[in-house]
Order: C-alpha cells, then structure tokens, then sequence
C-alpha cells in the first residue's frame, strides 16, 4: 500500500486532468457541430456545382455530416466517461478518438491526391451539359444556368464553345451568358461577332474549380484542425486512465 501523501499528491493531478479533459471534450463536442455546419453549408452552398460531378464527389458533404453527429454522440460520451472516471471507458474514449483522426486523416489525403480528377471529370461533365443544353429546365441545364448568371461567365473555356452547340444552331447562346438582359436579343445572340459584345466572354471552368477549391478549402482546413485537435483528447483520456489505474493500485 502506498503512503497516504503519495495518494494525496495523486488526487488533485486525477482532479486537474478530470478539468482539463471535460473542457477539451466541451470544445470537442462543439467542434462536431461546427463540421455539421460546415456539411449542410457545403451541400448547399456548393449542390449547383456537385450536380456537374460524379456521384462520389457529392458525397462529401454527407460525409462530415456524418462525422459532425459522430463526434457530438463521441464527445457526450467523453463528457460521461470523465464524470465517472471509469478506466475502460477513458480507454474506449481514446480509441474511438484515435479511430475518427484516422479516417478523416485517411479522407483529406484521399480528397488531396485526388482534386486533379475532381476537376477532370467536372470539365467533362460541364462539356456534356453544354452539348445537352435545352430548355426544359433539366437539372444539368439548370445548374449551367446558373453558373453562367452567378459567375458572369460564358461556355466551359470562353463564350465561343457555345457555337458548338446544337442549341446555337437553333436559339444561338443561352440568355444566362447576357450581361444585361435588357439589351441581350436573340439575333444577337445568334451572331458571334455581336455576341462577343453582349454576353461573358471569360469560360466558367476556371472560375468554378477556383471558387470550389476557395470554399473546399474552408471545410478542408476546419477538418484538419478538428482531426489534430483529437489528438490532445487522445493524450488526455489515456493520461487521466493511467493515473486513476495507478491511484487505484496504490490503494490497494
């Protein structure tokens, strides 16, 4: 049995750590709604863009939704461990911690080496959707819309990709290329040289990887800092574990 002032000089380290950890697992808990923000403002800041790619792609929102809830149920669960200052729930704590660094460590890398294809295949896509392009409001039609109208842009790499088009033969380039539509007719959307004039000239395709790198960034960076950040709960949850072990024993 230890001596009683070694167990006194245990107890207020078990009471600090208890502090500190209930404090992390507080801003842990908030940081898992904040990455549920950023998710749904993903999906919807970003849904005209992840209609022009591949199903996979326009998961990713969802994806730290899921991880949002995850660590809010993570962090109540944490905030319960720590209260009853039980070893084998510290422990799963931090495994469970170490299980979620993991996975969104394993996911920004994969995002990472990835992006080059992401715009690849956004490029394609957008080429199809002008190739495609009418007027029955389709869900791709709908999107190249409204890139051309938030954007101020034109055509994938400038207006004249249009002329391309079935849909130029017959109503010459979409009015969403106009930059005033007040003064923005069909016969001069008809004739290139008069177009040039009247409508964006600048294509959307750089404009829209750099406003979704602008944005994918932002959750990007907010992840990241969440996935180091579990790293301190990691240390804490397993130092507190050890010396609640160790106090324990020394009782015995």
């Amino acid at each position: 049995m230890a001596s009683p002032s070694r167990r006194l000089q245990t107890k207020p380290v078990i009471t600090c750590l208890k502090s500190v950890l209930l404090t992390y697992t507080f801003v842990f808990w908030v940081s898992g709604i904040v990455l549920l923000a950023v998710g749904v403002w993903g999906r919807v800041s970003l849904a005209v863009y992840f209609s022009l790619l591949d199903e996979k792609a326009t998961n990713v929102p969802f994806v730290l939704v899921g991880a949002g809830t995850v660590i809010v149920l993570l962090g109540t669960f944490g905030c319960f461990a720590t209260c009853r200052g039980s070893t084998w729930m510290l422990k799963l704590y931090a495994m469970l911690l170490s299980l979620i660094f993991l996975i969104v460590l394993v996911a920004a890398i994969v995002g990472f080496v990835f992006r080059h294809e992401i715009k690849t295949n956004f490029e394609s896509n957008l080429n199809l959707a002008l190739r495609d392009y009418n007027v029955t409001a389709d869900r791709h039609s709908e999107a190249v819309d409204t890139i051309q109208r938030t954007l101020h842009c034109c055509g994938v790499q400038n207006y004249s990709d249009w002329e391309r088009t079935e849909y130029f033969t017959q109503r010459g380039i979409p009015r969403s290329c106009c930059k005033s539509q007040d003064d923005c007719s069909e016969e001069d959307l008809k004739d290139p040289s008069k177009a040039k004039l009247k409508v964006f000239v600048d294509g959307c395709f750089f404009l829209v990887t750099s406003t979704m790198e602008s944005k994918m960034s932002v959750v990007a960076g907010i992840s990241f800092g969440i996935a180091c950040f579990q790293l301190v709960g990691i240390i804490l949850a397993c130092c507190l574990s050890q010396y609640i072990t160790n106090n324990q024993y020394e009782m015995v």
